[in-house]
């Protein structure tokens, strides 16, 4: 009987953590700038908003379900993006958009504190609409 009481325990104890789980939505990251992201034939060197730049050793990108996606299947694409640069300045961290929520943010973002404040307003709006998708 004792037996059946630890496990009974741990199996609640393991289903109230899931659905406490549930109840996450994820905010935008600090310091990220939209931008159009055209990846070489031989990434890492790619192009931000038509200037020549490189992906950083170990970047991540990640698709409209917060998945990782290695950068060799983006080769030769040309992508939405919000992203964020490494202390070297190289693209570390990349979100992938679709073209109706680049539209939303992309000319929010100005560079004042103002504009930014919008810029992340609108950027945790998509991510909520996201994650109320996926937990359907």
């Amino acid at each position: 009987m004792h037996r059946w009481t630890r496990t009974a325990l741990l199996g609640l104890s393991l289903a109230a953590s899931a659905a406490c789980a549930q109840n996450f939505v994820r905010e935008a990251p600090k310091d990220v700038k939209p931008a159009i992201i055209a990846v070489s034939a031989t990434p890492p060197i790619i192009t931000v908003d038509g200037k020549e730049d490189r992906l950083s050793p170990g970047a991540r990108v990640r698709d409209r379900n917060n998945m990782l996606v290695l950068s060799g299947a983006l080769a030769g694409k040309t992508l939405y993006t919000v992203y964020r640069r490494d202390s070297a300045g190289l693209v570390h961290e990349v979100w992938l958009l679709n073209e109706e929520e680049y539209a939303k943010v992309g000319g929010n973002y100005n560079g004042d504190p103002e504009g930014y404040k919008r810029f992340a307003e609108l950027l945790n709006l998509i991510w909520a609409a996201r994650t109320a998708f996926l937990l359907r």
